[in-house]
């Protein structure tokens, strides 16, 4: 069924909801930012390789600058990384009694650690494991008078982007259709059942399109916004250049055009297309979409306008589809959108050494599928008929039985040749994908024995991996080393002295 604004707790007071529950002001009551920065950081950009690991970075550097070359983000001064457990639901946090660990997060719970310093469940949203809700970094920078921005590849309801701007039980309470399932665990806190028009069975679109927490809304998913969404958005200020009445999207010469102080631009229904796709066809409508890059860059323009004097901005930059290429163990997908996210690294730290008060974060919410660099002309495990001869099974600590005596020999059903599957359900995929790097002869093909980087998947899904963080500015020194997701809460909120 479909949600009316009228029922959700007269939703033209979600701001208000938000206010009262997490003492967090609505975009209309900021009051001044710090006048003076006396040298300090007065902007953060925040970027998100979603799903990205230290192998990721790995393969892009290969793939596009070779083996001497570097990553944009690896040029940054400042190296570390970040541990990315969740919560199971219902317990505590760390150092309490009741903490239960999972040590595989999802999109949700590691963006609600980021942006309000909480460990909470897989698919939570701006609430505790608890239910409890919690305040995000980007409302309270809202509140003290920055400017704020959240910019996505996925849709902009989706986990990462939805983090800064909502709370929900669930992640897929996203709108404008939702369902019980969708909107579930209602009944987390005490046992007791929430009621319909609480904050936090409120579908998603609905919270964004109403709060005003991010000025600068741009991304996907405008098929999650209505008629009523949109006019709620104008009432606020927003110069929208994409139509959620007419579901008319915008394109990147829409963006180019927009000059407001708040502005919402979706590019795609969905998730935008990925660069891929858009470099194979370069006459299609999904080619008009923004790269990540220029939303960036568009970002830091609008951001720099129209706020009170002496404040700076608070900008989230997600490249959502490193993950969701990952998760289909789509190898030349995943590497174009490595690139692409590296781009729009470049743009932000291009800005922030010209401007000297920005603090850049760039890091990922957690790895997904196992993603590796394997040894040219080799293969994994998961192509063998028969994995290699457990050679430790006589030592009486190792608990497992060698029932594998035939060893490492490839299975031809499932290791075809040099191949790229389509997905994750595939078993051929789990082979070998092959590419050139900007270190082999120029006659050199994706796709050969001949080319050097090979790359294959553990699995579908995320793993505990810990991710890489770099960082550029005042600040970046607390990055270096290993610290947790929900520290990256503190840096933030302290380099704006928002605590």
């Amino acid at each position: 069924m479909k949600r009316t604004v009228a029922a959700l707790a007269s939703a033209c007071a979600v701001g208000a909801i938000i206010a009262t529950s997490v003492g967090v002001g609505t975009a209309e009551s900021a009051s001044a930012a710090p006048a003076a920065n006396d040298g300090r950081i007065k902007n953060v950009i925040y970027l998100l390789g979603d799903g990205m690991g230290r192998t990721h970075v790995t393969a892009g550097r290969e793939r596009f600058y070779g083996a001497n070359g570097r990553m944009v983000m690896e040029t940054l001064p400042s190296h570390g990384f970040v541990s990315t457990y969740a919560a199971e639901k219902n317990s505590g946090q760390p150092g309490q009694p009741d903490f239960v660990p999972n040590y595989v997060t999802d999109s949700a719970s590691a963006a609600t650690a980021w942006a309000s310093g909480v460990k909470t469940y897989n698919a939570a949203l701006g609430v505790d494991a608890k239910g409890e809700m919690t305040p995000t970094v980007m409302e309270m920078a809202k509140k003290a008078g920055y400017r704020t921005g959240n910019v996505s590849t996925a849709e902009i309801t989706d986990a990462t982007p939805a983090g800064q701007m909502s709370h929900a039980l669930a992640r897929g309470c996203q709108g404008p259709v939702y369902s019980a399932k969708s909107c579930q665990d209602t009944k987390v806190t005490g046992g007791a059942e929430l009621p319909t028009s609480d904050l936090r069975v409120t579908p998603i679109a609905k919270q964004i399109a109403r709060n005003g927490t991010a000025d600068v809304i741009l991304g996907g998913g405008l098929s999650r916004f209505d008629n009523e969404d949109e006019k709620a958005l104008r009432d606020q200020g927003y110069e929208v250049l994409s139509s959620p009445a007419s579901q008319t999207v915008a394109t990147e010469d829409d963006l180019a055009k927009a000059e407001g102080g708040k502005v919402f631009g979706l590019f795609n229904k969905g998730n935008l297309t990925v660069e891929k796709s858009k470099q194979d066809n370069p006459a299609s409508a999904e080619a008009k979409e923004p790269t990540l890059a220029e939303m960036t860059t568009k970002s830091i323009d609008l951001l720099g306008k129209g706020g009170e004097k002496g404040n700076g901005f608070y900008l989230q930059v997600e490249g959502a589809l490193i993950d969701k290429r990952s998760h289909a163990n789509d190898a030349a997908q995943t590497l174009e959108e490595i690139k692409a996210f590296d781009d729009a690294v470049a743009v932000a730290l291009d800005f922030a050494k010209k401007d000297g008060h920005t603090l850049v974060i760039v890091t990922a919410d957690h790895e997904c599928a196992g993603f590796n660099v394997i040894e040219k002309g080799s293969f994994t495990n998961a192509e063998a008929a028969n994995p290699p001869v457990n050679v430790d099974g006589g030592n009486t600590a190792n608990n497992s039985t060698p029932s594998r005596p035939s060893g490492n020999t490839k299975d031809a059903s499932r290791s075809t040749g040099i191949v790229n599957g389509a997905g994750a359900a595939d078993p051929h995929n789990f082979a070998p994908a092959t590419f050139r790097t900007a270190d082999d002869p120029a006659g050199v093909r994706d796709g050969t024995k001949e080319a050097s980087l090979w790359l294959t998947y553990l699995s579908g899904n995320h793993t505990g991996a810990d991710v890489p963080v770099y960082s550029y500015g005042a600040g970046s020194e607390k990055l270096q080393g290993t610290v947790d997701n929900t520290d990256l809460f503190g840096i933030v909120a302290d380099a704006l002295r928002l605590r």
